[in-house]
């Protein structure tokens, strides 16, 4: 592929080494079978609340609880977060955690906001497990919930949804070959496969470049949860948020160097969900300003 302008065209990426595999594995994700909601599963919410951290770009947990159940009542359409959960998950499941873990890590009130709605939605606090430290984590666990924190990333582009799960193939050298284009076929592997029941982005304050180093120059306060069951879907919409800042900043197209082809790669050989933008309905809920959507 030819990456010296900062554009892959549809050609360079049919006739790469992952596009070779193209064809070979566009069945729809067991999750999208038999599990759609409402007309359109690549649906996305993003729910944002202008006081969801304060001045020192801290969380405040009574906000980013109510952010949470939003988030979950108008992404399912029930009534309330106990019965959002109970709707994306079985009573039996050993739901595991995926937060990013560190470098813009997600915040630790939103890890805790989850326990605690899960909980009060009646799974067991020993049934919620950190599915974090490498490939046994997702093993633990028969349903994941993947929150990512929102960043650029100089290695795949986007650091977000697709890339949450790489200490799960325990070989993340190598998920970084050939521009990162492979993360994909972590999803595919059979701990992890399947087993997704939400993502959920921590957006309160994300990174547009630099990552996963946090450069205080491209961080802004953003103050959203971004969410979906489509994980490609999620992290498309995440793309295009990360995509419009770094133009605001500049004034100009400011291309991701290099080029998320993870993203298209995730729909296009792996099957996981749609890279399209035009094919996401994308829901808003709360503050406004700056949407970037």
């Amino acid at each position: 592929m030819d990456h010296s302008n900062g554009v892959v065209t549809r050609r360079d990426f049919i006739r790469g080494t992952v596009g070779a595999t193209l064809g070979a594995s566009l069945l729809r994700p067991e999750w999208l079978q038999g599990k759609e909601r409402g007309a359109n599963p690549s649906r996305v919410v993003i729910v944002r609340d202008r006081d969801a951290i304060d001045g020192e770009h801290r969380a405040r947990p009574a906000v980013l609880e109510r952010m949470l159940r939003q988030t979950l009542t108008k992404l399912t359409g029930k009534e309330t977060a106990g019965d959002a959960w109970r709707d994306l998950l079985a009573p039996g499941d050993v739901v595991g955690l995926v937060p990013t873990p560190h470098l813009n890590p997600t915040h630790d009130e939103l890890v805790a906001a989850v326990r605690k709605t899960l909980i009060a939605a009646g799974f067991p606090e020993e049934r919620i497990r950190n599915a974090q430290g490498g490939p046994e984590g997702p093993e633990r666990c028969t349903a994941l919930i993947s929150m990512p924190a929102l960043k650029g990333h100089w290695l795949t582009g986007i650091g977000t949804v697709i890339k949450n799960y790489i200490m799960f193939s325990g070989n993340s050298r190598g998920d970084h070959r050939e521009d990162s284009a492979k993360l994909g076929e972590i999803w595919k592997l059979p701990s992890v496969e399947g087993k997704t029941k939400l993502v959920l982005v921590d957006a309160l304050f994300p990174l547009c470049d630099k990552g996963p180093q946090p450069d205080p120059r491209y961080k802004w306060a953003y103050k959203g949860l971004i969410a979906g069951l489509d994980p490609v879907a999620v992290e498309t919409v995440c793309l295009k948020i990360i995509t419009a800042k770094r133009e605001a900043l500049k004034g100009e197209p400011w291309p991701l160097s290099p080029p998320p082809i993870c993203v298209e790669a995730a729909d296009k050989v792996y099957g996981l969900g749609t890279s399209r933008l035009s094919g996401i309905e994308i829901d808003t809920v709360g503050w406004n300003e700056d949407l970037l959507v």
